[in-house]
């Protein structure tokens, strides 16, 4: 089972990028975290702008995933590297685990 609050038709085809945060075993709230993953969609691109992407967390666990959305617009070349910067630098991948399982839950 994939839960996810994106449009499906956004996320049916292969991601252009995928960044792995987590890969493991990680038990919370009664859940066993097996991968964290961010994973950008590239949906168009603009002469001026660059390249509009839509960034989406992905978690893995034993009772299911989940694929949300985290971030989108045009936020430059390294979108997904500093998306996954700032979640590995500060409190963000625990607030991403907790988003994830309250999905699940739902």
């Amino acid at each position: 089972m994939i839960k996810t609050d994106v449009a499906r038709e956004r996320i049916e085809r292969p991601p252009h990028n995928t960044a792995v945060l987590f890969q493991g075993n990680m038990q919370n709230q009664g859940y066993t975290i097996t991968r964290i993953d961010l994973r950008q969609y590239l949906e168009r691109k603009d002469s001026q702008l660059g390249d509009y992407s839509l960034i989406t967390a992905f978690v893995e666990t034993d009772k299911g995933s989940v694929e949300m959305k985290y971030d989108e617009g045009f936020r430059g070349s390294d979108a997904l590297e500093s998306a996954a910067t700032l979640l590995r630098q500060y409190v963000g991948l625990a607030s991403l685990i907790n988003r994830a399982l309250i999905e699940l839950q739902e």
